[in-house]
């Protein structure tokens, strides 16, 4: 991970006006806010910062994905989101002074711009708009997360898969404005992990939808074909 000092004010203007976080602010104040941010570029792979460090800042992801994950006391990797541009992480630790709460690592090379707790914190109590926006992103990801663990306790493995796949798909989507095909980066494994699943399972669904053109696995992929396909496997859960 390397960080870079190589940002203009013009381009972190920019980068905030594009996170949705930031856009309440008016000009001035994403001036002043974008003179005070830094950049770090990773590679894929890198880790951004681990659980329990120590979290003095949030990032903005200016392009590719991060994901965001826990570790499991058995050592596994429980994914909880992938982020793409215009998203934020951090955020927790920021705002409580404490640990950070989750794994960050960069899934692609990504550009991230890094904004600590004494620029962000006055910014909060002066902006009210910014205050809810940032609310809505915790609460949204805190609604994920018990979605999550519901659909652990009372749906069985096809429909777990089915939403997980969906719900990565669409994100991506969105993230990419609609351009991107419906895909997901997530291994057998990790499909697992979040669905509380075993892998052996998950290859023996993942097959047999392929097999029956729902989806296709490609280069590390999963390519949703036949989004319908999986939606009538969610509404007959």
């Amino acid at each position: 991970m390397l960080r870079t000092s190589d940002l203009t004010v013009e381009d972190g203007h920019r980068l905030l006006t594009e996170c949705r976080l930031f856009k309440p602010l008016d000009e001035d104040l994403r001036c002043q806010l974008a003179a005070r941010a830094h950049r770090v570029r990773c590679r894929a792979g890198d880790v951004i910062f681990d659980m329990g460090s120590e979290g003095q800042s949030m990032m903005a992801v200016m392009t590719g994905i991060v994901r965001i994950s826990i570790p499991s006391p058995q050592g596994k990797q429980i994914v909880l989101a992938d982020l793409a541009a215009g998203e934020i992480f951090g955020e927790i630790a920021l705002l409580d002074g404490h640990i950070r709460s989750a794994d960050a690592t960069a899934l692609t090379n990504c550009d991230l711009l890094v904004l600590s707790r004494r620029d962000v914190l006055p910014l909060l109590r002066q902006h009210p708009d910014m205050c809810f926006t940032l609310l809505e992103v915790v609460c949204r990801r805190l609604r994920e997360a018990h979605e999550l663990m519901t659909d652990i306790l009372f749906f069985n493995a096809p429909v777990r898969l089915a939403k997980i796949l969906l719900r990565g798909a669409v994100a991506g989507r969105e993230a990419a404005d609609g351009e991107a095909d419906l895909k997901v980066a997530l291994s057998q494994r990790e499909l697992g992990n979040m669905a509380g699943v075993r892998r052996e399972r998950v290859n023996h669904c993942l097959r047999d939808w392929q097999r029956r053109g729902v989806l296709q696995l490609k280069a590390g992929w999963i390519v949703i074909l036949k989004p319908a396909m999986l939606e009538e496997v969610v509404q007959r859960g």
